[in-house]
């Protein structure tokens, strides 16, 4: 069962926030959070996710930045990351999750990072924001299916 959703990312405040946002969307009775590999504890969803997010119908305003830790790992039944560097860095940090690790951008061809779009222009948001929904769809469809 895949009850607990945990999504990864550097700062926690621009792409793990808005994927926490799109999962709780399609499964509202599953406990998801996300976290960051350096975060900016305690920082709010950054303003450019925020506002893309806020007009795709996603409230970001009660989010807050923080720093991935072991016990998240374990309580996790699924971890996913936006880039494959993320993932071998938590498969370092915390090896017993290394099973439950994916990129958000995992499919069947491969799949693909997903860019920071962090210091960088609105277009960038606007591609993560992008390819962060359409690879929740394609994890939503993989996740009812394991449920």
């Amino acid at each position: 069962m895949m009850n607990a959703i945990l999504v990864v990312c550097v700062g926690n405040i621009c792409r793990s926030p808005v994927a926490e946002a799109f999962l709780k969307q399609h499964f509202p009775d599953k406990r998801i959070w996300s976290a960051g590999l350096s975060a900016l504890v305690g920082k709010p969803a950054h303003p450019t996710a925020r506002e893309i997010a806020a007009r795709g119908g996603l409230d970001l305003s009660g989010h807050r930045a923080q720093q991935i830790s072991g016990w998240m790992c374990s309580e996790a039944d699924l971890i996913l990351v936006m880039e494959a560097g993320h993932r071998a860095e938590l498969e370092q940090q915390f090896p017993l999750a290394r099973g439950k690790i994916h990129r958000l951008g995992e499919s069947r061809d491969g799949g693909m990072d997903i860019a920071d779009p962090y210091k960088r222009p609105h277009s960038a948001f606007e591609a993560a924001h992008a390819d962060i929904e359409r690879s929740v769809t394609h994890w939503a469809a993989r996740i009812r299916k394991l449920s």
